[in-house]
């Protein structure tokens, strides 16, 4: 166990800087640059562009460059935004609660109703399954923002139910805010663990310990329980876990549509106002949930089967 943590702590590092690097040289290359933002528009001597260049470092190599950028990010200094003029950190901080607070419930809502309505699918009657598939092939075909449309259109304009704009104060009232762009975050994530839980239940549900534990006359929530979904545990929390860490990235399209203050609101609004700072931090922290949550995942096996030996690499 504390060899696998070792590896896989060694392999976020390098991933972390490979990843970095990789966009820190793709935004270095995009079209544009940030000079309009630092200086502040046109009409600004040469003399003060130069300054700033000189300030950020911005005619030396790229390698120096992402050499003074990666050596602030060690010691926690993301630098300044371009654009607003203020720490990243004190810029992201208060986003990323908004972010994850929709993560997690989004997050929430697909591992309680996908798995719930997967285990309906693959043991319940045929009537059951044939509505409960053809649901989940329309969710898995309705885009995050087509299902934003559609949710502030009937249960926010139309009938009032939920604010259309804003993420809330308290935890109650943020959550009663979130509770729309939490459910257009995950419809189409909640629709396909339903089809993999389906697939993994039934796939469970035929085989012969299963069959013969039925043929003994064990009782039924026992036999799904200890046989059938114990098993089938393992694919589920492998897809939801991969699922859950896809969110982050649908959130730009959601937040957006939600005007909700967020980490992908405040992605899409620096790469269209070129502020490179902020966007390579918000990669970094996509990064890290994306490595984090794999690992959480790794662990989690140990929990449903024992007889995992993850540091042994079977």
């Amino acid at each position: 166990m504390l060899l696998f943590i070792i590896k896989r702590a060694g392999a976020l590092v390098a991933t972390l800087f490979v990843t970095s690097f990789i966009v820190f040289v793709a935004l270095q290359y995009a079209p544009g640059s940030p000079i309009a933002a630092l200086v502040g528009g046109p009409g600004v001597t040469a003399e003060t562009i130069a300054r700033v260049r000189a300030q950020y470092h911005l005619d030396d190599p790229v390698i120096i460059q992402y050499f003074h950028w990666i050596s602030g990010v060690l010691r926690g200094d993301f630098g300044n935004s371009f654009v607003f003029k203020e720490s990243i950190l004190g810029l992201i901080g208060p986003r990323l609660e908004v972010t994850g607070v929709l993560v997690l419930y989004a997050t929430l809502l697909i591992m309680v109703f996908g798995i719930a309505l997967g285990l309906i699918s693959g043991l319940g009657s045929r009537l059951w399954d044939r509505v409960i598939s053809a649901s989940a092939a329309v969710g898995l075909a309705v885009p995050s923002f087509v299902a934003a449309i559609v949710l502030i259109a009937v249960f926010a304009v139309g009938l009032g139910w939920f604010p259309v704009f804003g993420s809330g104060e308290d935890l109650g009232d943020r959550l009663w805010h979130l509770t729309l762009p939490a459910i257009a975050l995950a419809l189409s994530a909640t629709a396909y663990v339903v089809r993999v839980t389906r697939s993994s239940i039934r796939e469970e549900a035929s085989k012969e310990h299963v069959l013969t534990a039925q043929a003994r006359g064990v009782a039924s929530g026992r036999v799904v329980r200890r046989h059938i979904l114990r098993n089938a545990a393992i694919p589920i929390v492998t897809v939801g876990g991969l699922t859950a860490t896809g969110l982050i990235a649908g959130t730009v399209i959601v937040e957006s549509a939600f005007g909700l203050s967020g980490v992908g609101a405040l992605l899409v609004q620096s790469i269209f106002q070129r502020d490179y700072p902020v966007v390579q931090a918000i990669a970094l922290i996509l990064v890290v949930a994306f490595v984090l949550m794999n690992l959480l995942v790794d662990l989690f096996y140990l929990v449903l089967d024992p007889r995992i030996t993850i540091g042994g690499g079977q």
